[in-house]
This record gives C-alpha cells, structure tokens and sequence, in this order.
C-alpha cells in the first residue's frame, strides 16, 4: 500500500513540475517577439516543434561563416555574440533573447559566432521547423514569419540609419 501511495505522490508531483515548466516555457515564448500574438494553443504548437540543445560555457554554438540553418531562443544563460574575425564581443544575449533568425529564410553564412557564455539551454527553430509550420499550420507560419519580417525590415532600417550617419562622419572628416 506503502508503495502505491509514494507512486501517486510521485506521479502528483511529476504532473505539477511538468506544468510549471510547460507553464514556464509558454511564458518564455510569449515575451519572444516572433511568437508575440499567438494563443497558448498556437504557442504549445510551436514548442513541440522546438528543438531543445543544452552547452557548456566557451561552447560554440555556431561559428561565423557557418552555413546558417535556424534561429535559437535562450532558455536559460548568456550567450556572446562574437565577431572573430575582429576579435570582438558584439553583444551579450540573455533569457527571452533570441538570434539568428536570418538564417530562418536563407543559408547564408553566418556573420558572427555564437558562443555560451556560461551553461546555457536554448531551443532551436530551424528553417524546416518553419517551412513545417507554414504548410501543416498556416494560419501560425504566417503570423511568425509576419513578425520576422517586420523585425527584420525594423533592423535593417536602423543599420541604415547608422550606415548614412558613419558615411556623413567621414564625409566631414574629409572635408576638414
């Protein structure tokens, strides 16, 4: 009887931790503004197609020039984004970020390496994954892909932006 007992305490148990961390996870995509909008049924159809990885601390996750092949979402850690061929940390990502999502839409190489900057959990949403979501639900490919494309027209203005003021400082520098 004993051990009926601790095996439904168990099972009780197992079921509230489950949904905590389920719970968890829709909460983390929620906040990931590609998947911003989406119902929590859309969301837990979204989470079954992710990929989860896990990496040590100086783990590369990607390298530049690598083929891209998808996009990563942080679980859990930091990851350094580093340009390597100027030696230099570009930016530091943290929970709820992610990156890579050019490599959503086409297999460039990759511009930056991807490293873990301590012990870190991401998921993975790569471009079969999306093609995927487009063909068995669309109405959800559609709204992600929507989302990549205005934050990517939104990146792209601003290095624009950044580019026309550079070109303007060197202008004057000339000038003088």
């Amino acid at each position: 009887m004993e051990d009926i007992e601790q095996q439904d305490s168990s099972f009780i148990w197992g079921n509230f931790f489950k949904r905590d961390r389920e719970k968890d996870i829709l909460t983390l995509l929620r906040n990931v503004p590609i998947f911003e909008g989406l119902s929590r049924s859309d969301l837990k159809a979204v989470e079954r197609i992710l990929h989860r990885r896990k990496y040590h601390a100086g783990e590369y996750i990607f390298r530049e020039s690598d083929p891209g092949l998808g996009m990563y979402i942080i679980e859990r850690g930091e990851v350094s984004i580093v340009a390597e061929s100027r030696s230099a940390e570009i930016t530091r990502l943290y929970q709820g970020d992610f990156f890579g999502e050019m490599a959503l839409f086409n297999e460039r190489p990759r511009n930056a390496s991807a490293v873990a900057y301590e012990d870190t959990k991401l998921f993975g949403f790569f471009q079969p994954d999306l093609f995927g979501l487009l063909e068995t639900r669309p109405r959800i490919g559609v709204k992600v892909v929507a989302k990549l494309a205005r934050i990517l027209a939104e990146r792209l203005y601003k290095a624009n932006q950044t580019n026309a003021r550079i070109m303007a400082e060197l202008a004057r520098k000339d000038i003088s």
